[in-house]
């Protein structure tokens, strides 16, 4: 996919009151995007590429499906800046990096709003479960200020389309009241992205991503609020976050914020994410490097042994932590009307 499938005709210029540049004249020749710059510290460095999508209902292939079949993406590219992010690769179909080009220059479908509340309208469409947070974050810092989100949220509210959201972002709750409002008409699943409690750790892998704890804040309101949110426990790194008493820390705080259920998940290096997160082991631990060559010198991921005893470590932490091993499953709340819920959804694409 290149920048000419992505666009359709040059949206206006928008507000450029000062709070950052803009250019339409752009290095690269990407047609009709906006191009914008922000001064303020949280955008420093970055780029928005602002874009006009054809479509944003994607249909995941078949041959890459795993527990859903739709999907919308509304930012490509992330702030976050999670080195390990199996998405990077996808940053080379636009002719831009995988990696510092993938981290600062985002993607925003501005018309994303509106393309869904037409897309669900359509005949066509048969209603099927959306899911959230696949490719990279919805609720990654650029949504602070493009304010997608709710609009989405809305016309999936207002067509009673079932949903799932997978997120770090802990900007989420800034939607609570139109989640709950959804979850009276549809199924909402939320789920939760947390790898590891420790805050060095975070801090290296994760810069760009709200704190540990504050995510853990994050699952204990939403859980307030009515939903059985599911945590993601990934990705659990070797050598770094899957000791046995890292693994009881991170369970122990995810049990004690309220979550559902976890299912974990090491880490898997796809083309892009590989290189990129290999070259910050080497910077920041060496000596990993030779295990971490046998681990996946097969290919991106973890023999099945390695996830086996992971997921056996991770159960018996939780019935210590009093948290019963469950199904992995994205958590809901079921509908107001008292029918039978909609099928969950495990996101596990993100990780």
């Amino acid at each position: 996919m290149r920048w000419d499938q992505l666009l359709l005709d040059p949206p206006p210029s928008g507000d450029n009151s000062g709070e950052g540049r803009l250019a339409l004249a752009l290095p690269g020749g990407i047609p009709g995007a906006t191009v914008r710059t922000f001064d303020t510290p949280e955008f420093r460095g970055m780029t928005f590429y602002e874009v006009q999508a054809k479509t944003i209902i994607n249909r995941v292939p078949a041959s890459s499906r795993m527990f859903f079949e739709y999907t919308i993406n509304p930012y490509r590219g992330c702030s976050h800046a999670c080195v390990y992010c199996f998405a990077r690769n996808t940053h080379t179909y636009l002719d831009l990096d995988a990696g510092l080009d993938f981290d600062s220059k985002v993607v925003v479908k501005v018309n994303a709003p509106a393309l869904v509340r037409r897309e669900l309208a359509a005949k066509k469409w048969s209603g099927a479960h959306i899911a959230m947070g696949t490719n990279v974050d919805c609720y990654q810092r650029a949504e602070g200020r493009y304010r997608l989100m709710p609009g989405i949220l809305a016309a999936l509210r207002d067509f009673g389309n079932p949903f799932s959201i997978l997120t770090k972002g802990t900007l989420l709750l800034r939607d609570l009241d139109l989640l709950v409002s959804a979850a009276r008409d549809t199924d909402v699943s939320l789920a939760v992205s947390v790898g590891s409690v420790d805050e060095a750790l975070w801090r290296s892998v994760e810069p760009g991503t709200p704190a540990p704890r504050r995510r853990l804040d994050m699952i204990a309101r939403l859980s307030d609020a009515g939903f059985e949110v599911s945590v993601l426990m990934a990705p659990v790194l070797p050598g770094l976050s899957d000791t046995e008493e890292h693994v009881d820390a991170t369970v122990r705080a995810i049990v004690g914020a309220g979550a559902a259920s976890i299912a974990p998940l090491g880490l898997h290096l796809r083309p892009g994410a590989r290189e990129w997160y290999l070259a910050w082991l080497g910077r920041h631990h060496p000596h990993l490097l030779p295990r971490y060559r046998e681990l996946y010198e097969r290919g991106s991921y973890l023999a099945s042994a390695y996830q086996k005893d992971l997921t056996e470590r991770v159960h018996r932490a939780a019935r210590r932590h009093g948290l019963q091993p469950k199904s992995p499953r994205a958590a809901r709340v079921p509908a107001a009307s008292g029918g039978d819920p909609h099928p969950s959804h495990t996101q596990l694409s993100l990780l």
